[in-house]
Order: C-alpha cells, then sequence, then structure tokens
C-alpha cells in the first residue's frame, strides 16, 4: 500500500513538472511572437511615416512602392505570427491595394529632381534625417534580398545625389549672407567646408563640376576683396603714420 502510495505521488509530481514545463514553452513562444509581431508593427510604422515624408523631398514612385512593399510584407508575417490579431486581415488587404496602386504610379511616373532648399534650418535638418533613415532602410531591404541591387543602386545613388545637394546648398548659402554682411572670413569657411565635402564625393556628377566653379569664383572674388581692403587699411595706417609724423615735427607756436 505504501508503495503504491509513493508511486502516485512520484506520477504526480512528475505529471506536474511536465505540465509546468509545457506552460512554461507555450508562454515562452506567445513571448517571442509577441516580440516578433512587435517587431513587424514597428517596421509598418517606421515605413509609414517614411511615406509620408517622401512629400518633403523630390517624387519618387519607386521609393513609395519599395516603402509600401515593405508595410505589406511586415503585415503579411503579423498575420502568420498571430492571424487573430484584431484587423490584421484588414491592413493586409489595405496594403495590397495601395501596394498595387503605387506600382501603377511607378510604372507611370518618372522621378522628379526639382528641389528647393527651405529657409528653415529645422526643415532642412528633418530633410537629411529622413534621406538617411530612407537610405539605411534600402540597405536593410537590400539584405534581406527583397530588393534587387541595380535598384538599391538606383534609389541609393539618387538619396546620395539629395543629400549632397542639400549639404552644399546650405553651405553655399550660408557663404552667401555672410559675404554680403562683409564677414568674409567666415564666408571663406564655408566656401572651403562647401569645396572639402565636393571634393571627397566619390561620384564626380555635372552638379559636382558646375557647383566645384562656382564656389571657386566666389573664393576668388573674397581674396580680390581682401586685398582691396588690405591694401586700403594700410594706406590708412600709412596716412594716419604720416599725420602723426606732420603734428610731431610741426614748427612749434610762439607765444
Amino acid at each position: 500500500m505504501i508503495a503504491i502510495i509513493v508511486g502516485l505521488i512520484v506520477t504526480l509530481i512528475i505529471f506536474v513538472v511536465v505540465i509546468s514545463a509545457i506552460q512554461q514553452h507555450k508562454e515562452k513562444q506567445d513571448t517571442e511572437k509577441r516580440v516578433k509581431v512587435a517587431k513587424q508593427k514597428a517596421i509598418i510604422d517606421e515605413s509609414e511615416e517614411l511615406i509620408l515624408n517622401l512629400a518633403n523631398i523630390p517624387s519618387s514612385p519607386n521609393l513609395a512602392k519599395i516603402l509600401n512593399r515593405r508595410s505589406l510584407n511586415a503585415a503579411k508575417v503579423m498575420k502568420e505570427l498571430m492571424p487573430d490579431v484584431k484587423g490584421i486581415k484588414k491592413k493586409v488587404s489595405d496594403l495590397s491595394a495601395r501596394l498595387e496602386a503605387a506600382e501603377d504610379l511607378a510604372a507611370s511616373k518618372s522621378n522628379d529632381d526639382t528641389f528647393m532648399l527651405p529657409d528653415n534650418e529645422q526643415q532642412i535638418l528633418a530633410i537629411l534625417q529622413c534621406i538617411k533613415k530612407l537610405r539605411a532602410t534600402l540597405k536593410s531591404e537590400q539584405s534581406k534580398g527583397v530588393l534587387d541591387a541595380q535598384a538599391f543602386t538606383q534609389e541609393d545613388q539618387r538619396l546620395d545625389a539629395m543629400q549632397l545637394k542639400i549639404n552644399i546648398e546650405s553651405l553655399v548659402k550660408r557663404g552667401g549672407q555672410a559675404q554680403s554682411k562683409e564677414m568674409l572670413g567666415s564666408a571663406r569657411q564655408y566656401y572651403e567646408k562647401a569645396l572639402q565635402t565636393l571634393a571627397k564625393h566619390p561620384i564626380k556628377t555635372e552638379y559636382i563640376k558646375t557647383k566645384n566653379s562656382e564656389i571657386t569664383q566666389k573664393l576668388e572674388e573674397i581674396t580680390d576683396s581682401l586685398k582691396v581692403t588690405n591694401a586700403s587699411d594700410a594706406a590708412k595706417k600709412a596716412k594716419n603714420e604720416e599725420n602723426e609724423l606732420d603734428v610731431l615735427f610741426q614748427p612749434k607756436k610762439k607765444w
């Protein structure tokens, strides 16, 4: 009888341990699923934000298509992980329709590289941050095999050229403002920094050649202005010294 009781107790303990292990494993799986779902939701939210920010840069239908596909892929993963998540089926359906519209637009509309530099420094900074995020996103999609090398290179080079243009135009603008206020030292620093940025860029485009020539001309103008200013200052100094000598050696008055 004692042996039977002990056996039952051992069996019960084993049963409790097994149930507990199964429960812990299930909870671990659920936690991992929630983490993966949260990650996919973050991808969708980030993509949505980037799509909205595309309005602040020259139009790129291909970028919109890439970002919409990214959102759709993330939504599909969410649906596979937790198909009972509220609204996930409708989200997948909506994103599928939006991707189809983006693909149609990309097929019928070309890129627009027209860009006006904002006057507000905060807007410029926001645009540069957006471009940086877009380039990181493209690299991530390409590394996952979702984006082919040709499409990645085309869009990344376009964003790189845009980023360079914003930086250069901003520096030239600051240099021009300093030059108009006759702050020639500051103006020269802005122009020289712009030239250094152009020189470091690996792809020598027509824009780089044109801006390099324009900025070099501005630096020559500053050099000429400084020569004139220095010559004028030297003449004034010589005149002042001459006047001081005249006063020193002028005939003394008799009282």
